[in-house]
């Protein structure tokens, strides 16, 4: 092996000098300033370089918090991130590709039945997804919890399962070609306080999904106390940017405003979720899953061009058209769809407090304490575990009785129990049947969880 030398201090060959200085971008957008074409290219491959040191970007992502970007900054940015890796091309295969991306949830395990329930229909899925950080799932972290499935694909894998020849969708990590300077970027958002901004969120999601090479993508972007977007407001204005980016990248692009106030389903955590995801593929499964994994599927399949009802699409989740190609998929991921999820040895129940209609399940709380029974992780390299996670038997709007179950708490650690506790303290609410809050906690469940749409 053969190295390089390391120029010394008194090199005669000084390195090429940088064209532009990071405290004066920075100081820039501390003064509201838009930053130039220029600016924005030389700071993204300067960071991704490692010129730019992470408390220089984390003061410039703070001052773009603080102050914001146009939206002729927000595409440069994204594109700039783009051009810090690498590209996937599907351009090969037969068939038309569409994604979906999610801004994060609690219980949002809609990707697993998804994926499969369009690919059934002939539009292949090159899901690329992430792990869970905080109180927010994970699709590979639940998709682990099944017995031998990896995550890590090649390329040459990732293509024959999208291909006439395989199964037609793939959920499987992203590589690291694509976007780095987002990866670096993420991880030091998430230790700065600077998540929850929206042209930092939508230049990150759409980086990676624009690399990703899919034709059609939809934004699933969640509203609510379980969010990173609190309000409808804010939550629009996201959706909107993201819709814009994309569509000037040539990617055929949609987004529905979804309700994330209350958890998706009757599950928060790994191996319960992907148990409740296979009742979906059986034909069953919770109401509100069943209807937006439906909705999303309608929607790629028309922006992939092969447009379809929702009730052929409900059959096919009767039939087990679906449900092939789940069983294929998990198999060409050397995991056993036939082998039995494991399950917690240690629960605990959260009663009823009186008789009444719960009007609130905040999915805060809930995606909370999921976390601390061990479903989430802290830091990306903590672990987690498969079997924690809580249980719902109760949705606003249900009518309950005192005493009676409205959690189970799944865990392996059973000290894991009074942390989990303290989370829901104020995220359950039983009130009077007759009481205006009964009623309208009726009218949200009746109205589902799509809030709007934007094309």
């Amino acid at each position: 092996m053969t190295t390089q030398p390391t120029p010394s201090a008194h090199s005669t060959h000084p390195a090429q000098p940088e064209p532009f200085d990071a405290v004066d971008i920075i100081a820039a957008k501390r003064d509201r300033h838009r930053l130039t074409e220029a600016q924005i290219d030389w700071v993204i491959d300067a960071y991704t370089r490692g010129v730019v040191a992470d408390e220089q970007m984390s003061a410039l992502a703070m001052a773009i918090y603080l102050n914001g970007m146009d939206r002729g900054e927000i595409a440069r940015w994204t594109d700039a991130m783009i051009r810090s890796g690498g590209r996937m091309d599907f351009s090969a295969l037969d068939r038309p590709t569409a994604d979906k991306h999610s801004t994060g949830g609690v219980g949002d395990k809609i990707t697993l039945p998804l994926a499969p329930l369009v690919a059934a229909f002939g539009v292949s899925v090159p899901q690329l997804s992430g792990r869970g950080l905080g109180h927010t799932g994970g699709t590979l972290d639940k998709l682990e919890s099944i017995p031998g499935w990896r995550a890590d694909l090649s390329h040459d894998e990732i293509m024959e399962m999208l291909s006439v020849r395989g199964p037609g969708a793939v959920i499987c990590a992203a590589g690291a070609g694509l976007a780095p300077a987002d990866k670096k970027l993420y991880a030091l958002r998430d230790t700065t306080g600077t998540v929850s901004c929206v042209p930092l969120i939508a230049s990150s999601i759409m980086s990676k999904k624009i690399a990703e090479g899919t034709g059609a993508l939809i934004l699933d972007v969640k509203v609510g106390s379980g969010a990173f977007m609190k309000e409808q407001t804010q939550a629009r204005e996201l959706a909107e940017t993201m819709v814009a980016l994309g569509k000037d990248a040539g990617v055929t692009t949609r987004a529905l405003l979804t309700d994330m106030s209350t958890p998706l389903g009757l599950t928060a955590g790994n191996a319960l979720e992907v148990r409740e995801a296979l009742d979906v593929l059986s034909g069953g499964g919770p109401a509100d899953v069943v209807a937006l994994t439906v909705a999303l599927a309608a929607e790629m399949l028309d922006a992939a061009g092969r447009p379809t009802g929702q009730d052929e699409l409900r059959a096919a989740l009767a039939d087990g058209r679906a449900m092939d190609v789940w069983r294929e998929m998990i198999r060409r991921q050397d995991g056993d769809p036939d082998a039995p999820l494991p399950t917690a040895p240690e629960k605990e129940v959260v009663v009823a407090p009186a008789d009444g209609v719960l009007t609130r399940l905040d999915a805060l709380g809930v995606g909370v304490a999921a976390w601390r029974l061990g479903a989430g992780r802290a830091r990306k390299e903590d672990p987690v575990q498969a079997v924690a996670g809580v249980e719902i038997h109760a949705k606003p709007g249900d009518t309950v009785r005192a005493g009676e179950p409205l959690l189970t708490l799944h865990t392996a650690t059973p000290e894991r129990f009074e942390r989990a506790r303290e989370a829901l303290t104020d995220a359950m609410i039983v009130c009077p049947a007759d009481a205006p809050e009964a009623r309208a906690a009726v009218a949200r469940r009746e109205a589902g969880v799509v809030l709007d749409r934007i094309v």
